[in-house]
């Protein structure tokens, strides 16, 4: 991750100097784009995953750990407590969806569980661990990152992932109530469409199969949503952006909401 690399969008580079910040999922994709906004505009940045980036950036604190289990949430916070003694700024991004193909009775418990656990619990208990100490100093922000399909549930086997994330909004919205008192902001946003570098490889594997263009794949692509009335896909950075807003003192009066950033796709309000 080369963050000198243009980036679409002017950054105070004074914005976050001085705070501390933790993105899971930060090794690739939107995560690794959160991670370079934050950066660039002078934060001091940890992130987590299984496994790391060969181009995570030097200044980046890495913690390994699956934080779909108890146990791998436990590692970071330690971590984390042990190195810098707290957050100012949480972003789980971390989540996944790995649906085994065919209609809703093909999901069973273990995926419904494991769906359960990188999806909810991978913020439940980072959360759990971390912002009582952003209480205790007066003040912090948490961002969790949903989906559209938390709006726009699936009825086959990615029922699982659809439920999950609505999960979380739901204990984000109870979240943010509990601890906005306290000077603690709690936020989400749910992304559609975004074109990240998986999403490009879907486009490619579809075009492949397919036989038609990468243009021709991503237009079966965003049919496929429902239409997005914008007439493109999203862009990491778009999303990047807001979670800073969120996160920034810009924000200050924002709380408890969950941001749909999908182009317009959503056929309802």
């Amino acid at each position: 991750m080369d963050i000198t690399e243009h980036y679409p969008f002017s950054v105070d580079a004074k914005e976050f100097a001085g705070k501390r910040v933790l993105v899971t999922g930060g090794t690739k994709g939107l995560g690794a784009t959160m991670v370079r906004r934050f950066l660039l505009s002078g934060a001091t940045v940890a992130i987590t995953a299984r496994s790391p980036a060969a181009d995570t950036p030097a200044s980046v604190m890495f913690v390994p750990a699956d934080l779909a289990t108890a146990s791998g949430a436990q590692t970071v916070v330690e971590h984390i407590k042990k190195e810098w003694g707290g957050v100012d700024i949480l972003v789980n991004n971390a989540g996944a969806a790995d649906p085994p193909g065919g209609g809703f009775d093909a999901i069973s418990d273990e995926m419904w569980l494991n769906m359960v656990n990188v999806n909810l619990m991978s913020a439940v208990r980072l959360d759990r661990a971390l912002v009582p100490g952003m209480i205790a100093r007066g003040g912090g922000a948490v961002i969790h990152i949903g989906t559209l399909y938390l709006s726009l549930p699936q009825s086959d086997s990615a029922l699982s992932y659809s439920a999950a994330k609505a999960a979380l909004r739901a204990y984000s919205k109870g979240l943010s109530k509990a601890v906005a008192p306290h000077g603690v902001r709690v936020n989400m946003v749910s992304p559609g469409f975004i074109e990240t570098e998986g999403a490009y490889e879907w486009i490619i594997d579809i075009a492949n199969k397919e036989g038609v263009s990468p243009d021709e794949a991503r237009k079966l692509i965003m049919t496929r949503f429902g239409g997005i009335p914008v007439g493109r896909t999203g862009r990491p950075a778009e999303i990047a952006e807001l979670v800073a807003f969120l996160a920034s003192d810009r924000g200050g009066f924002v709380c408890g909401v969950d941001y749909l950033v999908d182009g317009g796709a959503l056929p309802t309000v």
